[in-house]
């Protein structure tokens, strides 16, 4: 809600207020003037298709209701997203990874995003009550974000997914087996030691501080920065640790449709688009498939 208000009363306010073009009157050119604007700035297809779809789903609100007899929306191209390819570590650089970030405050995120696939938001929202560790699995069903409310930016915890697929129970490997009972016995030392001091407003949560605060998304992707940065590692986005794990899997040979369920993906499609390029497995499969055709029929 704060984003599409934000996007409304601000950019798309201060483009079609001074030009005094009224809802009624929008042209399709109009929009793309609008759109060509957007780009001018500096910003990239995808921040266009978000102005694009709040507007065109109010004005066909608009339509259905009768307020317009057309939505000039659909006589314009949505612009063609970017496509985007993250830096993904190599396994080596992962492992690497984990054992130099072991001391961090953030290695659980880490570890989540890396050899589980989590997005950031999920990593941060991993509940205790949601772990059963004597069959090793988890239920993710709730993620953190930071909320921007009156200029003031605050933590929420939401058992609201991105979509039904990230709602989704997945298996423990064991290294975040061993993240967790580690953490597990850090977090009640941590609650002896600082005791009225300590926060537990969070206790159910598995990505805490030391006093018990749970960890922003701001404070884990600036953190991330300065633990490559410190240790000379190449500099990559957080997300992109889901991006190693996804590669990971898919190079050695896991059927996307897996990979997709275990990323919480609510399209094979998406993520297809995203790993297609590293998908070989079925590429190798259908070349010995029609080799070993051709084979039989020589022989015959």
């Amino acid at each position: 809600y704060r984003s599409y208000h934000n996007m409304i009363y601000g950019r798309i306010k201060r483009y079609f207020s001074p030009k005094a073009i009224t809802i009624a009157s929008l042209r399709p050119n109009q929009i793309d003037e609008f759109y060509q604007s957007i780009f001018d700035e500096g910003m990239v297809a995808n921040t266009v298709i978000h102005y694009h779809a709040v507007m065109r789903r109010a004005f066909q609100q608009a339509y259905k209701k009768e307020i317009l007899s057309a939505n000039p929306f659909d006589r314009v191209e949505r612009p063609k997203k970017n496509k985007f390819f993250g830096q993904n570590l190599s396994e080596e650089e992962l492992l690497t990874l984990l054992s130099l970030a072991r001391s961090e405050a953030i290695y659980p995120a880490i570890i989540l995003a890396g050899c589980m696939g989590l997005r950031r938001s999920e990593a941060l929202g991993m509940r205790w009550s949601r772990i059963d560790m004597e069959k090793r699995e988890v239920l993710l069903d709730t993620k953190v974000v930071e909320v921007e409310i009156d200029g003031e930016k605050i933590l929420k915890p939401i058992e609201e997914m991105k979509n039904s697929s990230s709602r989704r129970s997945l298996p423990i490997p064991a290294p975040v087996y061993e993240m967790l009972c580690e953490e597990r016995e850090k977090q009640d030392l941590y609650r002896r030691m600082f005791k009225g001091s300590y926060n537990r407003a969070y206790d159910d949560y598995v990505c805490t501080d030391k006093l018990g605060n749970l960890l922003t998304p701001r404070y884990v992707t600036l953190r991330f920065s300065q633990v490559l940065e410190k240790n000379g590692m190449r500099h990559i986005r957080f997300h992109d640790l889901r991006h190693t794990f996804a590669s990971i899997l898919i190079n050695k040979d896991i059927p996307l449709f897996n990979v997709s369920k275990y990323l919480g993906h609510s399209d094979i499609s998406t993520t297809a688009n995203i790993y297609a390029h590293l998908d070989k497995s079925g590429k190798d499969i259908s070349a010995e498939t029609i080799s070993a055709l051709f084979d039989d029929r020589h022989h015959d």
